[in-house]
């Protein structure tokens, strides 16, 4: 395993406290887990200017760091539905896209890395999670509930053009 792919696995090691912090939360747990999400979040960043730079672009990277992305973005946004923060139905039609891709790259004989959607569609989850995680009063929590509903359609966008067949050059 390369180091880029190592780091990728290390993603994981913070959603366990992620969702430790994230269960009956007061404001300072907010914002560990906010500090967890965020330098778990520059992993994904990380591994892959690892990934580019060192030559280790891989067929295990590229399947390892979407799964490991899904699995960071999901367990928060689990949490809070549990909370009360956003609604299920938005997270279902994450976790929707998410499985149809999954099932989709099944099939498929090579393994490709992430198209501009994709990552535009990452990094807007981010965003989206880390302001909800943020525990300021007023202001945050209608602009969260906007990035979270943008990053819902991305989620969607990002998936439709992943799944469409691309176009053929007819001669």
């Amino acid at each position: 395993m390369t180091l880029a792919s190592w780091i990728t696995v290390s993603r994981l090691l913070g959603v366990p406290f992620l969702l430790y912090f994230l269960h009956n939360p007061t404001p300072a747990d907010y914002w560990i887990a906010l500090s967890i999400f965020l330098v778990a979040a520059l992993t994904d960043w990380l591994d892959g200017y690892v990934a580019r730079t060192f030559n280790q672009i891989t067929d295990l990277g590229k399947f390892l760091d979407p799964l490991v992305d899904k699995l960071l973005v999901l367990a928060p946004l689990l949490a809070f539905v549990e909370l009360g923060k956003v609604p299920a139905w938005g997270v279902f039609l994450i976790l929707f896209r998410e499985l149809a891709i999954a099932g989709w790259r099944v099939n498929k004989t090579t393994i490709t890395g992430a198209n501009i959607w994709g990552k535009l569609k990452t990094v807007c989850q981010i965003l989206a999670i880390a302001l909800l995680l943020v525990p300021l009063p007023g202001f945050w929590g209608p602009v969260a509930l906007v990035v979270f509903w943008v990053s819902v359609g991305l989620t969607l966008v990002s998936g439709l053009i992943y799944l469409l067949p691309e176009k053929q050059d007819v001669v």
